[in-house]
């Protein structure tokens, strides 16, 4: 320990880079191979990528047979790489944030170090490893840990040109990542916010960036042009070639309905202008929103002494106004933010003295919360009956869980305790890595079952027997790729109402056939209170449909969709 300490302390660029990249790919790839893809959104992905792999089909996405036009493939793409390489879905879903997250560690380090000195750099890095909604995105498959790394390789490459350049190469591959970025979520151009307040500083200060800001950057945007082009002109090609109605929906939605529309007409996570501001980054950001109450006066005295700082600052807020504007709004949405926000917090508070009383103040919340934790595993333990309501929807037994909160509390107070003479953000992180160590990997194993309807696609299985067909409707991607059998759907994207009719069409035709629907689900075409209950996963209860339960008529389907898949859940015995 005390050698990490003298090499983390090190003014060496090298003697810290190392030891960091070690600690964040440590922190990063514990609980890979632990558990399962849980929702949301990491069934679909990972039911994205598995069916690119088993069809060779890698241009258009297909989700149970089905085009999905809500995301360009890139990182789908990541995923099924990561899968034909390792041969296990298990371990390759969780890979590509992983390693996206390490390089934002690297970036920030790195350019940390280059604008100010190492121990900005560092205290960066380590910064954005204790903050909770770093590594609550860069440990799941969530498309968003991505895109914030190709931003911040996009703002990487215009700080490297303007703050510390001229250096054209790096100008070029910012808005080469920034085109990686449009092609993995839309988003990817946000790095050219940074051109806002280098411009205002320019005009302020005209030989700032002397022989930065000239004709040739306008060819930047040919480089991010270039790499849209390699998947949209491909793609486009396509559609031209084969003019299917599939695929000309598949290309207006992506182009159209899932960038411009969605920002501008958000059709759901309707939230206030203030969601971000009020209810995001006070805890998602966590310290940082203390570090700005505590340090307030050198924040202004370093923002007015260092435009580099206000540079980052105003890129920060011109994100966060961005999607504030608008009606839709996600917590992740403002993730990309996040880098960039801890080099300007760490370039203004590295060498400043610590207060006593922010010491006092977030000692005493580490503490509370490790009581907190404490408590609430002999709750479980106990199975208290609050405890047993709330999580009546996905287990029974408590115990499992009520021992691995007694220990995290447990050790989280003993690690206080034995470093209770350290800076409060040492301790952050201290109990930060203990409590990503246990969640996962216990934490992981014990929560699987809960979180994935494997068990009720057995129980399934083992009900309609080997010969039958199984078919789904009003279902998540989660029901197809837990599957033991092969299964058909009706088009995810249809209405209910739709689904149900063709369902109801495809049972007619063979009686060895079923339907798996939500108990909740408003059936006109099957007397659902006739069905068999398989069980209760993600908070719904599942009947089964067979012949008994048709109804004698149905009202024709508008369009007759039906998507096979062939056997999904395979990867489970690899």
């Amino acid at each position: 320990m005390d050698a990490l300490n003298r090499r983390l302390n090190s003014e060496d660029y090298y003697q810290v880079l190392w030891p960091l990249l070690l600690m964040s790919l440590l922190i990063l790839l514990v609980g890979i191979g632990f558990r399962s893809p849980w929702p949301a959104d990491e069934p679909r992905f990972v039911e994205v990528a598995r069916e690119m792999v088993a069809s060779g089909q890698w241009l258009f996405p297909t989700r149970g047979g089905e085009y999905y036009p809500d995301k360009p493939p890139v990182f789908m793409w990541a995923i099924a790489l990561c899968y034909q390489l390792t041969g296990s879905l298990k371990l390759a879903f969780l890979l590509p944030n992983a390693l996206c997250g390490l390089l934002t560690v690297f970036l920030v380090y790195d350019l940390g170090a280059r604008l100010w000195n190492v121990r900005v750099g560092r205290n960066a890095a380590l910064l954005l490893l204790i903050v909770p909604q770093f590594l609550m995105q860069a440990k799941n498959a969530q498309i968003d840990a991505m895109v914030m790394c190709w931003i911040t390789v996009g703002c990487y490459g215009l700080i490297r040109h303007f703050m510390l350049g001229p250096k054209w190469h790096w100008y070029f591959i910012g808005w080469a990542f920034m085109g990686l970025g449009v092609i993995t979520k839309g988003v990817g151009f946000l790095p050219l916010l940074l051109l806002i307040p280098i411009c205002i500083y320019a005009i302020k200060d005209k030989t700032r960036f002397e022989g930065r800001l000239t004709w040739l950057c306008l060819a930047g945007p040919l480089a991010m042009l270039a790499v849209i082009a390699c998947w949209l002109v491909p793609m486009v090609l396509t559609v031209q070639a084969h003019g299917t109605p599939e695929l000309i929906a598949y290309q207006n939605n992506i182009l159209f309905k899932q960038t411009g529309e969605r920002y501008v007409n958000a059709w759901h996570h309707i939230k206030p202008w203030y969601f971000f501001v009020l209810s995001v980054i006070p805890w998602m950001w966590f310290p940082i929103t203390l570090l700005v109450i505590a340090y307030w006066k050198q924040w202004l005295q370093k923002v007015k002494a260092d435009p580099t700082i206000a540079i980052l600052l105003i890129w920060v807020g011109l994100v966060v106004l961005f999607f504030s504007i608008s009606p839709g709004k996600r917590n992740v949405y403002i993730l990309p933010a996040l880098p960039m926000l801890t080099l300007a917090v760490s370039a203004v508070l590295t060498g400043a003295s610590p207060k006593v009383w922010f010491e006092k103040l977030l000692s005493g919340v580490l503490w509370f919360l490790g009581a907190l934790v404490l408590v609430a595993g002999v709750l479980a333990f106990i199975h208290h009956p609050a405890l047993v309501k709330a999580l009546k929807d996905y287990t029974d037994d408590l115990t499992g869980i009520g021992y691995l909160f007694i220990l995290l509390g447990v050790l989280w107070c003993v690690l206080l305790w034995l470093a209770r003479r350290q800076f409060a953000l040492v301790k952050v992180g201290l109990v930060s890595a203990l409590g990503w160590v246990l969640v996962s990997t216990w934490g992981y194993s014990l929560l699987d079952e809960m979180r994935t309807p494997r068990s009720l696609m057995l129980h399934t299985a083992e009900v309609i027997g080997e010969d039958a067909e199984l078919g789904l409707v009003n279902f998540k991607e989660q029901f197809i790729l837990f599957s033991p059998m092969s299964v058909t759907h009706f088009s995810y994207l249809a209405p209910v109402e739709e689904q149900e009719r063709n369902a109801w069409l495809w049972m007619q035709e063979n009686k060895q056939r079923y339907v798996l629907v939500p108990s909740g689900a408003e059936l006109s075409c099957f007397d659902i209170k006739g069905g068999n209950s398989m069980g209760i996963a993600h908070r719904e209860e599942w009947i089964l449909l067979s012949a008994s339960e048709l109804k004698p008529q149905c009202e024709a389907p508008k369009r007759e969709y039906r998507y096979f898949t062939d056997h999904p859940g395979r990867w489970l015995k690899e």
